[in-house]
């Protein structure tokens, strides 16, 4: 891996890619710092502190939630328009279409429906947020004029970290949108190992706990890298063909099936289920103390706050109910995403059309069946661990009493995930230099 980074270093070509990419994460930097005018600091970090939410938020920022700047929403609008623009095409049949059959205009039409959809969402997010700021006292500023204006300013933001992921993707190497997540979660480290290292000079005891949480910290990223590079290689034959007087004979392929076809998305999906509905309930309200009168919508207040401290009681993070619900949101939504990703009966039936077929298998039917057979086996492997990967990390943290580094299982995933991504296409650009120069020469 070392050896193609220098090489990749020394090509013209990827060397401008990867400036490129970090000019990119140069501006995206610079983005953070732009904050928006009339915050209360203190009354934000208060907010910060008490909603899960935000936490959730604000680490794929790289710390732009946290200073409240343009770009606090981060691209997490443009995320779940992608996710829910991939559902919608395996529902609606329009949208099969156009993705199947509509080739590059197609694709370019999708797109545009996914940039119109992060709009909107970015809209009601930004929304939402604006007015729970409001509420807490987080703006000087409480006229409607500059609500309007914090909404505009933080929609522009996501708008930008979109078109710079595009740009990445164009220009650069790797998944631009990636690369953002990517970016902002690294950020985030230099000032959790600062802290870490500054709390262990207080006795032997807390320097023992962090060289175990490295330990359990090195394992599960090696655990990480085996699960996006395992696959099952389902054996494959080509069928003998005749083009004119010649006979050329089948050769022998694999369709790769993956161990994780579902990524992070599953812990996404998860994730937001929890805590959406308890974030959502402190948008709705203030608190014990501001809510005054007795018409129906200081009832509503009212109403909307016990069911909050319900919530934090009962289903709070670091309850055994919790991460019960958690582990079995994230098994059934790995289930439900790989059968999206991966559509077994389109394979079987380009196999079909190929006149490639599985051998001891027979074409249609019973080659859909044995690949379904195949994927419940392994995206079940798949499930139980993402489940133990979402629920683990936060009960070892606990239980090491390390709480100045946080050791998540969606930063962690996107994070190795990412970096193979980006590696794996360096290498396959310094293949395809090679093959070209061997074709001039």
């Amino acid at each position: 891996m070392l050896n193609n980074l220098r090489a990749a270093v020394l090509v013209p070509e990827i060397r401008q890619r990867i400036l490129f990419v970090l000019f990119a994460f140069a501006w995206f930097v610079f983005m953070i710092h732009v904050q928006l005018p009339n915050v209360n600091q203190a009354a934000w970090q208060r907010v910060l502190q008490s909603g899960a939410f935000y936490n959730l938020l604000g680490f794929l920022s790289g710390g732009a939630l946290q200073k409240l700047s343009i770009i606090a929403m981060g691209i997490t609008p443009y995320i779940n328009a992608s996710i829910i623009m991939q559902l919608m095409t395996v529902v609606l049949p329009q949208l099969e279409e156009m993705a199947k059959r509509g080739g590059e205009e197609g694709r370019k039409k999708i797109s545009q429906y996914t940039r119109w959809l992060t709009i909107v969402l970015a809209t009601v997010q930004a929304t939402f947020m604006a007015i729970s700021m409001e509420r807490s006292g987080v703006f000087y500023d409480t006229s409607t004029w500059y609500l309007l204006y914090a909404i505009v300013a933080m929609i522009a933001g996501t708008m930008f970290l979109m078109w710079l992921g595009e740009q990445i993707s164009d220009k650069g190497i790797g998944n631009g949108v990636s690369l953002i997540i990517f970016i902002g979660i690294v950020l985030r480290y230099p000032q959790y190992v600062t802290q870490t290292f500054s709390s262990t000079s207080q006795g032997a005891e807390s320097v023992l706990n962090l060289v175990l949480y490295i330990a359990v910290a090195i394992v599960v990223i090696i655990s990480i890298v085996f699960l996006y590079q395992g696959q099952r290689r389902v054996p494959v034959q080509q069928a003998r063909r005749v083009v004119g007087r010649k006979m050329f004979a089948g050769r022998s392929t694999y369709i790769p099936l993956r161990l994780n076809n579902a990524g992070v998305i599953s812990i996404i999906f998860a994730i937001s289920i929890l805590l959406l509905p308890q974030q959502a309930l402190s948008w709705f309200g203030r608190s014990q103390a501001t809510v005054t009168g007795t018409g129906f919508w200081a009832a509503f207040q009212h109403g909307m706050q016990g069911v909050s401290q319900w919530l934090n009681v009962w289903f709070s993070p670091n309850g055994v109910l919790y991460n019960i619900v958690y582990f079995l949101l994230v098994v059934v939504f790995t289930f439900f995403y790989s059968s999206i990703v991966l559509n077994t009966r389109d394979v079987a039936d380009n196999l079909k059309k190929t006149g490639a077929f599985i051998p001891g298998i027979r074409p249609g039917q019973p080659t859909v069946d044995y690949l379904n057979k195949i994927l419940m086996r392994i995206t079940t492997a798949a499930a139980i661990y993402l489940g133990l990967l979402a629920v683990l990390p936060g009960a070892v943290q606990r239980g090491l009493s390390v709480t100045t580094f946080y050791l998540g299982s969606t930063s962690l995933l996107i994070v190795v995930g990412v970096a193979l991504d980006t590696i794996t296409q360096i290498e396959a650009r310094l293949a395809m230099r090679d093959y070209r120069g061997f074709i001039k020469r």
